[in-house]
């Protein structure tokens, strides 16, 4: 009597983790598609390049000054 209800308890679960397996990887097969579908029809638009050398003046500037002030602090 206990071994059957064992392997029919082992038959739901495997039943039960084979459905959740099942709709996860058909979960998985839409949103490919789905991307893919969006992808197709509504591109990403592509920003325009920056320069490639920043200009780092202020910053150099900024960064000279607070060191400066730093070791005039120092006794």
């Amino acid at each position: 009597m206990e071994m059957n209800l064992v392997t029919e308890g082992f038959k739901f679960m495997l039943l039960g983790m084979g459905i959740v397996f099942i709709f996860l990887y058909l979960m998985v097969l839409v949103l490919k598609l789905q991307f893919i579908v969006i992808s197709k029809y509504f591109p990403e638009k592509e920003e325009p390049k920056k320069s490639s050398k920043p200009d780092n003046k202020k910053l150099i500037a900024a960064i000279s000054a607070a060191l400066q002030h730093h070791k005039n602090s120092k006794g």
